[in-house]
């Protein structure tokens, strides 16, 4: 039976007034993203708040900001961080995210964007807007993350493995580069989501491996959530111990 809330092993999550729920997309990138040496943080779509407040539970020192152009999610957002251990180092901003300004930049960008393309929209506008990716185009989320990514910061995000190739030509154009990639895979040959990292295309080509041919070759990894048994790996196990209960 589903629930208005859901219960991590720091914080509690309700999600009630969010068109898009506490899910594995989400859960996984948080626990995923690479937050090492960040001290400013940007959750781009933060719905309920859960990312960016895996985001302060990972990463004790940062500051974290969290955008959601949706009223009524962003008040729950704003509830969820207020009753949680983290509330004086993040901040719930209800805007739209094309018109997001920061006077420092960010080390760390991390978004779960909506990603039905060219689909029927749900009649629910709240929902539509959360899942249809029209409401945040690639185009849109690249470019603006770019501008607001420090030099050597990561934007990192999850997406479905389907726009693959407009994802990855879209960061070109905007002088993104592609630093890490897992595939997610549900079960053993069922991958559903691709998780990325990108970088300055500048950044990228002072790294030592870089020569004058080509970026220096990007990490590439996978988990696997299920086995053929439909139980969890020990890989996904350990990426999200830290959150959930049942771990």
């Amino acid at each position: 039976m589903a629930t208005d809330y859901f219960k991590f092993k720091q914080f509690t999550v309700w999600h009630g007034q969010c068109a898009m729920k506490v899910g594995t997309d989400g859960v996984l990138l948080g626990a995923w993203a690479p937050v090492e040496g960040a001290r400013r943080i940007l959750d781009v779509g933060t719905g309920s708040g859960v990312i960016a407040l895996q985001m302060a539970q990972r990463a004790p020192e940062a500051r974290i900001v969290a955008v959601e152009i949706d009223p009524e999610a962003a008040r729950q957002a704003a509830a969820n961080v207020a009753a949680s251990p983290w509330a004086d180092r993040i901040e719930v901003v209800c805007t739209d995210f094309a018109r997001l300004t920061a006077e420092e930049p960010f080390d760390l960008i991390v978004s779960n964007p909506p990603y039905f393309v060219n689909s029927l929209q749900n009649p629910d506008a709240q929902r539509a807007m959360a899942r249809h990716s029209d409401s945040l185009p690639y185009d849109l989320l690249l470019e603006h993350a770019a501008g607001l990514l420090a030099p050597t910061g990561r934007f990192a995000l999850i997406f479905p493995v389907e726009p693959l190739a407009d994802v990855m030509g879209t960061a070109t154009r905007h002088g993104l580069a592609l630093d890490r990639l897992t595939r997610v895979f549900t079960k053993p040959r069922q991958c559903k989501r691709l998780l990325c990292a990108f970088m300055h295309k500048t950044q990228a080509e002072q790294l030592p491996q870089h020569t004058a041919e080509q970026l220096p070759a990007h990490q590439e990894e996978q988990i696997i959530i299920q086995d053929e048994q439909g139980h969890y790996t020990e890989d996904y196990r350990q990426l999200t111990a830290p959150f959930y209960l049942h771990f």
